[in-house]
């Protein structure tokens, strides 16, 4: 996936020399790990154990992917739970707005394995049925997987290039709240935190938020929580989880929603909610219902809410020549 989504990524800007590669991750290679633990309870050939261990480390698929494209750019890793994909490119903004990096690679990827859905579905958060983000009826999430890349550039840099800017990412927010290893404060406090400190971050107002991509995994706690947060800092704003199309790919999910908002404020509509029936009757939230719509977007956010209390948010603007 690694492999994919930077392929994808240099095919539309094949000059791109990142200095840095920050990637969010969950689970790096867990399925790897799976197969090499087993291979040590069974009676079986052990002669491939050593390539299951040795991509077992979280940073493996990253640096393969670099390797297959001559990329020899220094490589982080960040695991903090969900919100892993959206820290990556928060610490990679911070980065390029500090003036220490010109150019840098940043995203996430997760892949599904056997010991994640089944720990999910032990904390009773997953669903038979269908993924229905902050619906009064929902009963849980839906694992996906994935990965996304997106080339961060300090502006002046791109412009000597000539590269084309598709969006600006302007601001970022991060909170811990610590209320529960699994379960976010049902207050919202920290989510509200979050989205609080990336528009502080940016110098914008509440107001000036068009669209916010939410993180919505459709579970009764992280809706309630995040839809009180929104609801806190935000009036009639328009809200919506694509996670009910794609599934929650854990640390990869910041990174994939952060491009579904690039596609929102480059092509100008607002993705949908799917599944959607009716709203939680303790919530207070604007939701693009069930299809997209056409709208008119200049500044998106983008929130990523993990285990452990862990809170980010990154707000995005339409490009001004």
């Amino acid at each position: 996936m690694m492999i994919q989504a930077l392929k994808e990524v240099l095919a539309q800007e094949p000059r791109f020399e990142p200095e840095l590669t920050v990637i969010g991750t969950t689970s790096g290679g867990m399925s790897y790990g799976e197969h090499y633990y087993r291979s040590l309870r069974q009676a079986g050939d052990l002669r491939r154990a050593p390539t299951w261990i040795a991509n077992y480390p979280a940073q493996k698929p990253v640096v393969d992917a670099q390797v297959a494209f001559g990329i020899s750019a220094p490589c982080q890793v960040i695991a903090n739970a969900c919100a892993s994909g959206t820290n990556a490119i928060g610490h990679a903004f911070e980065c390029v707005r500090s003036g220490r990096y010109q150019r840098v690679f940043a995203g996430g990827y997760d892949a599904i394995s056997e010991l994640v859905f089944t720990g999910f579905d032990s904390l009773q958060a997953s669903t038979p049925e269908k993924c229905r983000p902050f619906d009064r009826h929902r009963t849980g999430m839906v694992l996906g997987e994935g990965a996304a890349v997106l080339a961060l550039e300090n502006l002046a840099s791109a412009r000597q290039r000539g590269a084309p800017v598709l969006a600006e990412i302007i601001g970022y927010g991060i909170s811990t709240d610590n209320f529960h290893i699994t379960q976010p404060d049902p207050t919202g406090i920290g989510a509200q935190q979050a989205m609080q400190q990336s528009l502080e971050s940016a110098r914008v107002s509440a107001k000036e938020v068009d669209y916010i991509n939410a993180h919505g995994t459709a579970t009764l706690f992280n809706d309630a929580a995040e839809g009180k947060a929104i609801s806190s800092l935000f009036n009639g704003v328009p809200v919506s989880s694509t996670k009910g199309m794609m599934g929650h790919s854990l640390g990869a999910a910041g990174a994939i929603e952060a491009v579904i908002c690039l596609l929102a404020l480059q092509h100008q509509f607002l993705p949908p909610n799917i599944n959607f029936g009716a709203l939680d009757d303790h919530l207070d939230l604007n939701i693009v219902a069930n299809k997209a719509r056409p709208a008119v977007l200049r500044t998106a956010l983008s929130n990523s809410f993990g285990f452990g209390g862990t809170n980010a948010s990154i707000l995005m603007r339409t490009f001004e020549a």
